[in-house]
């Protein structure tokens, strides 16, 4: 039986949640109104958050500087290219550690995870080099592999995680109506598993969109990511918060707005298989 919810119990709630909500959001809000501020007014102190001249001549700026297209359309290629190929790769993976017993299936994806706890920079000079001597430095297909490379454990787990929610029964029917192993993983767990790896597709490319370290040192200009396209914003002569925040904007943009119409699916999938 269900527990009676009282109404000052569903406020309280409710308050907190939009408490949690505006505090996380702030730091966004905040960047979008110091992009329509002058110089001068974005390091008044005291700040104002609403009460100021609002003007665009940043964004107008930070066009005329820099060319955001070519650096929007660098982000698209790495996020999604990466993002895909992880997939291609991690499906078979999580599906054989999902539906073939073994006794290191879990050892396994611990050790998976544990390749995240290692921090960057204790692997950029090795990285570097190999990127040298192959010629992937400031190139898409470098990126994309480094961007594979380091988001695959993650892939792998969310997809392992979906795939432990469907049915064993329903893979050995269509085994024994006599799908191959390739057919069986597309045309009947690949399916089955939509609203997982739709999720596991939209946070992965969230992450390779933000991704920042490698994107800073294996790039130069012409694979250079809206990252690198904000962090040129960072001059010896000091910080421009107002041009900063401009570029931040543009750059934080594309994504959010992915993330508004894609929320109803990426919450369906993070739920997979949570309500039997």
């Amino acid at each position: 039986m269900a527990r009676a919810v009282t109404t000052r119990r569903k406020a309280v709630i409710t308050a907190c949640a939009w408490a949690v909500g505006l505090t996380i959001f702030f730091p966004i809000l905040w960047t979008l109104l110091t992009s329509f501020k002058t110089e001068a007014e974005a390091i008044a102190d005291p700040p104002s958050l609403f009460f100021f001249q609002w003007t665009t001549e940043n964004y107008g700026e930070v066009l005329q500087r820099s060319n955001y297209f070519r650096h929007f359309a660098n982000s698209v290629i790495i996020s999604v290219g990466s993002t895909l190929l992880g997939l291609l790769i991690a499906i078979p993976t999580a599906w054989s550690m999902a539906f073939v017993p073994a006794k290191r299936n879990k050892d396994i994806l611990m050790w998976m995870l544990s390749t995240k706890m290692l921090p960057p920079v204790g692997v950029l000079i090795p990285i570097y080099l190999i990127f040298r001597d192959f010629g992937l430095l400031d190139t898409r297909t470098g990126l994309v592999i480094v961007m594979t490379l380091i988001n695959l454990p993650i892939i792998i787990w969310m997809l392992f995680t979906y795939f432990k929610e469907i049915p064993g029964e329903i893979l050995e029917a269509a085994r024994m109506d006599g799908a191959t192993l390739w057919a069986e993983i597309l045309y009947v767990l690949t399916p089955m598993a939509v609203p997982g790896i739709a999720s596991t597709l939209l946070l992965n490319i969230i992450l390779a969109w933000n991704e920042a370290f490698w994107t800073l040192n294996l790039t130069a200009s012409k694979a250079a990511p809206l990252t690198a396209f904000i962090a040129s914003y960072s001059s010896p002569e000091g910080l421009f918060y107002a041009k900063l925040s401009a570029a931040s904007a543009m750059a934080i943009a594309p994504i959010l707005i992915m993330g508004w119409f894609s929320q109803k699916q990426l919450v369906r999938g993070l739920t997979f298989g949570a309500v039997k």
